[in-house]
């Protein structure tokens, strides 16, 4: 019986080094690794999304802010200008120029932001076309090794790599609305 297994107490450290194989991985074994990396692909790509939307909501955040004070001002200016000229005093005449000066910069300000909105939107889709190509390369060596032949038939279509959040307006034209009405007439 020289070399029995069970005999010499192997047979129980290879049982012992399958269970530590099994507790060192936390990987279901159901996923294979091209499955693990479309997954963290997938959450990468809804992070980015995220992430864009955050930058959106910040757009649209300061371009009602400026929007706001562009107003206030505007209102301001109005009531000066409603003064009959030759009742204005020095201060009013000066506070006049002040108000058109300070409408002058928030408007300028306020078209950085669009323009900056417009470079931020194309950037992003530039990304998104790549995005879309390398899951698309992804998702193809997998359909190949995850598909058996009896299951394709009944199988649905790989689901599409998740988009971006559709919103019926854009940032861009929410901030290109100013005040997202017709009522700013400052551009």
């Amino acid at each position: 019986l020289w070399g029995d297994l069970t005999e010499t107490g192997c047979m129980g450290q290879q049982s012992a080094r399958k269970d530590q194989l099994d507790i060192i991985s936390m990987a279901e074994t159901t996923m294979m690794p091209e499955e693990i990396e479309l997954e963290m692909a997938k959450i990468q790509r809804l992070r980015e999304v995220l992430v864009r939307r955050e930058s959106e909501l910040r757009f649209m955040m300061d371009d009602i802010q400026l929007c706001k004070d562009i107003m206030d001002l505007k209102q301001e200016l109005q009531n000066l200008v409603a003064i009959p000229e030759k009742e204005k005093t020095k201060l009013q005449k000066q506070r006049e120029d002040e108000l058109i000066q300070k409408i002058h910069k928030l408007v300028q300000k306020r078209d950085f932001l669009v323009d900056d909105a417009e470079v931020e939107r194309l950037r992003e889709q530039e990304e998104d076309k790549e995005m879309a190509d390398f899951l698309r390369i992804k998702l193809k060596p997998l359909d190949k090794v995850t598909k058996s032949p009896a299951s394709s038939r009944a199988e649905k279509k790989a689901e599409p790599p998740p988009s971006k959040p559709t919103v019926a307006k854009t940032g861009l034209a929410l901030i290109k609305d100013c005040c997202g009405a017709t009522q700013c007439n400052i551009m």
